[in-house]
């Protein structure tokens, strides 16, 4: 993991090494350019140590004003032109002022460190985890590397997992009752439930659920909230008639979700719902949506 840093040639290279970098468990991320990477995975009250590699280039000699490592976790938002906001900052100081003119190594440790939000790529909002190596100098600038790693926070079961039944329907036209098994699911889990058609006066074409994520960020009048649909599945292909009963059996697994989010460091909040679709001959669409509750269990 060697970072040569800055846009211009530096005269070192830095390099950022986990102490148990390869044996701990890896989690994939997006980068920006829509490629993915492997960064390590930790989750909350862990400790992070490893070692900071400093290198300078041949014949290149290395006057600091001191080093120190930063363990930062910051959210940023998009709408808010990238600004980021640090919600947990360490500094751990690796070097008084000297130089440098060979390799260094310098061995650092953050213990039990409290983490309590999931990292998180959203479509506006970004949670990361970063390792901040800085080399401080007077002139021309300091020299900075950064090692992202990934958090992710397991919950215990619910002890109430409620069930969920709902009434739908167009007067004189329509009227459908559903049914889900529970109100809280984790991240591996199976949505089971059934639909009663009790009225059926309108000629429906097929009927979907789906699962839906709603980004939100800011609040008051100032709130701006972003959905997206992750899944549909098709729970019937043809016109239901009175009495019929449609069963629901939908596995999450396959799907890119996280736990429920409310109102991470008074930033953003992520939920997520599940809409039932259904579709007439003139294509008309009718819909009820009902939040669920996500977690991780492992």
């Amino acid at each position: 993991m060697n970072f040569l840093v800055g846009a211009f040639k530096q005269p070192c290279t830095i390099s950022i090494h986990f102490a148990d970098g390869k044996t701990r468990k890896q989690a994939t991320i997006k980068k920006e350019n829509g490629q993915t990477a492997l960064v390590p995975l930790f989750q909350s009250q862990e400790n992070i140590a490893g070692e900071v590699w400093i290198d300078p280039l041949s014949g290149k000699k290395i006057e600091h004003l001191g080093i120190k490592i930063e363990l930062l976790g910051q959210i940023e938002l998009s709408l808010e032109r990238g600004h980021s906001y640090d919600f947990t900052s360490l500094v751990r100081e690796l070097d008084f002022p000297g130089e440098i003119l060979d390799r260094k190594v310098y061995p650092f440790e953050f213990s039990t460190v409290e983490m309590p939000y999931e990292s998180y790529n959203g479509v506006h909002v970004k949670l990361r985890y970063v390792l901040k190596v800085t080399v401080g100098r007077s002139f021309p600038s300091n020299i900075v590397a950064f090692q992202d790693f990934w958090v992710r926070n397991v919950s215990a079961p619910p002890e109430i997992n409620n069930s969920i039944k709902m009434e739908v329907g167009i007067e004189d036209c329509l009227h459908i009752e559903f049914e889900y098994s529970k109100s809280k699911y984790h991240l591996k889990d199976v949505v089971i439930g059934k639909i009663y058609f009790l009225l059926v006066r309108i000629k429906i074409k097929h009927m979907e659920l789906e699962i839906r994520r709603r980004e939100s960020t800011g609040s008051g009048p100032n709130t701006y909230a972003e959905t997206e649909t992750l899944a549909k599945f098709e729970l019937m292909d043809g016109a239901p008639v009175r009495g019929e009963s449609i069963p629901i059996r939908l596995f999450l697994s396959p799907y890119d979700l996280t736990p429920t989010y409310r109102n991470v460091n008074n930033k953003f909040s992520v939920k997520y719902y599940l809409n039932l679709v259904l579709v007439d001959e003139e294509d008309r669409r009718y819909f009820k949506q009902q939040e669920i509750t996500m977690y991780r269990l492992e």
